[in-house]
């Protein structure tokens, strides 16, 4: 059975590109939601394996949602997903509790590899 990846992220593209990134793999998009209200309403339901989270959304942002996420579920496996490069980004994602932190553009390989390293 797959492992099912719960997409966070206001850019449908982005969306796409990771379901697409993780067709052949053992994993697969089992929801997609656009914003961080969305995700910490439908975590419970959905229970994914993974989620990757965007930073930059509308309302409440990426971190933010990861901190509360992880409150409410702290098994809660999170691969951070952005664009922004700081070291001070990097560290607080790491300090909130996210298991792996990819920078955009994203390859396959990385993917799968953060992925795959949150659940272990």
């Amino acid at each position: 059975m797959k492992k099912q990846v719960m997409v966070v992220d206001d850019s449908r593209m982005m969306e796409l590109q990771i379901r697409k990134l993780l067709e052949g793999s053992d994993f697969e998009v089992a929801a997609y939601c656009e914003n961080g209200e969305d995700a910490l309403a439908r975590y419970e339901e959905i229970q994914p394996d993974a989620v990757t989270m965007d930073i930059i959304m509308p309302g409440i942002d990426g971190l933010e949602t990861t901190q509360i996420l992880l409150e409410e579920h702290p098994d809660a496996r999170i691969v951070i997903i952005s664009s922004l490069v700081y070291d001070d980004t990097i560290n607080e994602a790491h300090d909130i509790g996210a298991k792996a932190f990819l920078y955009k553009p994203i390859t396959q390989e990385s993917l799968i590899q953060a992925l795959t390293e949150a659940l272990g």
